[in-house]
């Protein structure tokens, strides 16, 4: 049978994983597509590389946008990255007909629904599968696996270089900027980290799993995001203490009144399965209303991994492509008339609970003004410690666990508590998810 023309766009280390896991086996996927996979022509800027990676075993050039156009090339690999030229690309491939696979989160995250809308006008697939999580097929388990549930939440880790991070700074109770240091050398953090430890990548990532979830449009510009560049060590250590972990979070929660959608440290039961995923790996749990929690586990990132998923999506084009738009799963699991436009809550309104870290003067009359300020704001008091003073200093940390309770509460009473005089400097605040 005729085979599947493929044209790839960029051909770095996600490029080059797919060029190699698709020619070693290439036999072995061809079965389960049904007829064979082959990338075509390469586009790359730096035609050398392009050159030395696919050993000039088919053709290369410079000219994306010629690969785009060309009527020898049935699907487009795009994993050039960022928004612009990417999303010109896509727009462009999808005009001419061609199906499309990405791995472009960014992309999709900031103009998604409007990539799906010319898809679906002209009756082409966008497969994305590589989006998310890396060679963890969470697309898939959302979109087709889970496809009886009402999904009640997610929460994941799913960036490496944060969970790294993380993991670096509990075990060997260094600093953030040390630990970032050290990601930068052994690879697994950027030159610039800021779309990583700033939570942005993250925030790409849930608002893609959110809107799957839920048969919501994308809404990554309504997210809240906080990353881990202001996290200190020593609320890491007491977490441990208390018997959690911290973890940057992709969090989204369907609430009577909308969606949750946030990024943040969260503190996570130490017992619970995600809480003692280490490294740069990767976990996504979901909990639907007929299976329960299901936990994902596996790489991120890396050149096989993420190649794992940029070809099980040509393998679900080479199977679909002849189908009727109608008997296709949809881009977002829910068929596009039934997509709705769920309020996204704003972070003030969301309901967890919290992890308070205050420093404060060693004399009496401190708690009961702070215990005081917390009542009048409704939050109860989960679990409390006082860690003594050093010799000779005047000074303690206090650090409470809340029950439930509104954000805009803790808000205030921080806000409140703050300007007492027996508290000294700034009070940490970080939220805590039992994940039942």
């Amino acid at each position: 049978m005729k085979p599947m023309r493929v044209g790839l766009l960029g051909i770095g280390t996600v490029g080059g994983g797919t060029y190699a896991v698709l020619k070693r086996n290439a036999d072995e996927i061809a079965r389960r597509a049904g007829r064979p996979i082959e990338i075509t022509v390469v586009a790359d800027k730096n035609l050398e590389l392009a050159r030395r990676v696919t050993g000039g075993a088919c053709r290369l050039t410079d000219d994306a946008f010629a690969v785009v156009a060309d009527p020898e090339v049935d699907i487009i690999i795009e994993l050039i990255g960022g928004y612009g030229v990417a999303r010109e690309l896509v727009l462009k491939a999808i005009e001419h007909g061609k199906h499309v696979v990405t791995a472009n989160k960014a992309l999709l995250a900031k103009y998604g629904n409007e990539i799906f809308a010319a898809a679906r006008e002209k009756d082409v697939i966008v497969a994305f599968e590589a989006a998310v999580a890396g060679g963890i097929p969470i697309i898939k388990a959302l979109r087709e696996g889970l496809t009886a549930n009402r999904i009640e939440w997610i929460a994941g880790i799913i960036n490496g270089t944060t969970n790294f991070i993380l993991t670096e700074m509990r075990e060997k109770g260094l600093p953030f900027a040390e630990v970032l240091k050290e990601a930068q050398r052994l690879g697994y953090a950027e030159a610039d980290p800021t779309f990583d430890v700033e939570g942005i990548d993250a925030g790409h990532k849930i608002s893609l799993m959110s809107a799957i979830a839920f048969g919501n449009n994308v809404n990554f510009d309504k997210a809240y995001i906080e990353g881990i560049s202001k996290l200190e060590a020593v609320d890491i250590k007491y977490a441990e203490q208390l018997g959690y972990r911290i973890k940057l979070l992709g969090i989204t929660k369907r609430m009577p009144e909308g969606v949750e959608l946030r990024v943040h440290p969260t503190l996570v039961p130490a017992k619970r399965l995600i809480a003692n995923v280490e490294g740069a790996m990767n976990a996504v749990l979901v909990k639907g209303d007929a299976v329960g929690a299901t936990l994902y586990y596996g790489k991120g990132a890396g050149a096989e991994p993420t190649a794992s998923a940029v070809i099980a999506d040509l393998v679900d084009v080479t199977r679909m492509h002849a189908t009727e738009s109608e008997h296709r799963v949809p881009y977002l699991a829910f068929q596009p008339d039934a997509v709705i436009d769920l309020p996204i809550l704003p972070q003030a309104d969301i309901i967890t609970s919290y992890y308070l870290r205050l420093r404060v003067a060693d004399q009496p009359g401190v708690l009961a003004d702070i215990t005081r300020i917390l009542a009048d704001q409704e939050i109860s008091i989960d679990a409390m410690f006082q860690r003594e003073p050093d010799e000779g200093e005047d000074q303690a940390d206090i650090i409470m666990l809340t029950h439930e309770t509104r954000e805009k509460n803790v808000d205030a009473a921080i806000a409140r508590i703050g300007t007492l005089p027996t508290v000294l400097g700034e009070i940490i605040r970080l939220r805590l998810e039992s994940l039942m």
